[in-house]
């Protein structure tokens, strides 16, 4: 029984990641300002952390200036007390410039680790900020592949027909209702041609050039019998 569960959480767990990875693909911009948020709350946690080493290192440099100033000190009080003869001064002199001594080889010795950290802490800092900066670049070029790669996409789908986009659906009912105007425009020429008044009007047009024909032939045999009967008349006076 453990086994189905556990194959179902699986599944569920499949199914949660497939819904965020699509989510992730449809939002880029919002993945890239995640991602740079989110180093950008490191970077302040680590610029805390590389500030506590650095004041650890500066109290321990003023420290050591301290300590140093106090030898030097002691070391110009010795010969005084020696030549006074102060013994017992001289002793507790000497005592102070060895734990001195050692204190500041001890300090100088945790300052030389601590500044090493802190310069590397630092170096990092700074690489952080700059893979950062990396990063917003990247988002910038990438946001801009992404706007070039859909309108190419915008560009391919208008040439083969599949757009879907609202302006494009625009366009295309616009010149839709122009040609279907222009249609009306061409059935009711074509109609016109067909109608019954302007076969009346052919048909009167053909009568007409019918009459004038046969006008046109009686003229003829008219002027041909004027012709006939005056060459007639010229012989018979002959």
């Amino acid at each position: 029984m453990a086994g189905f569960f556990e194959r179902i959480g699986n599944i569920w767990k499949g199914f949660l990641s497939i819904w965020i990875s699509d989510i992730e693909t449809k939002n880029p911009e919002a993945v890239y300002e995640a991602a740079i948020n989110e180093r950008v709350k490191k970077h302040l946690e680590l610029k805390k952390a590389v500030s506590g080493i650095v004041y650890l290192r500066n109290k321990l440099s003023a420290e050591l200036e301290e300590k140093e100033k106090e030898l030097k000190e002691v070391m110009a009080q010795l010969p005084v007390a020696l030549e006074e003869n102060e013994d017992e001064v001289a002793l507790v002199l000497i005592q102070k410039k060895d734990e001195l001594t050692k204190h500041i080889e001890s300090l100088s010795a945790e300052l030389t680790k601590v500044a090493g950290q802190a310069e590397e802490a630092k170096g990092g800092l700074v690489a952080f900020q700059a893979e950062i900066e990396k990063l917003k670049r990247e988002k910038e070029q990438m946001l801009a592949k992404k706007s070039n790669a859909e309108a190419r996409i915008r560009i391919q789908e208008t040439l083969s027909g599949m757009s879907t986009d609202a302006d494009i659906k625009a366009l295309d009912n616009v010149r839709q209702h122009i040609d279907k105007m222009q249609a009306e425009a061409d059935i009711g020429t074509e109609i016109q041609g067909n109608s019954l008044d302007s076969k009346l009007a052919k048909i009167k047009e053909k009568a007409a050039n019918v009459t004038a024909k046969s006008q046109l032939d009686d003229m003829k045999k008219q002027l041909a019998a004027r012709k006939a009967a005056t060459a007639e008349g010229v012989k018979k006076s002959m």
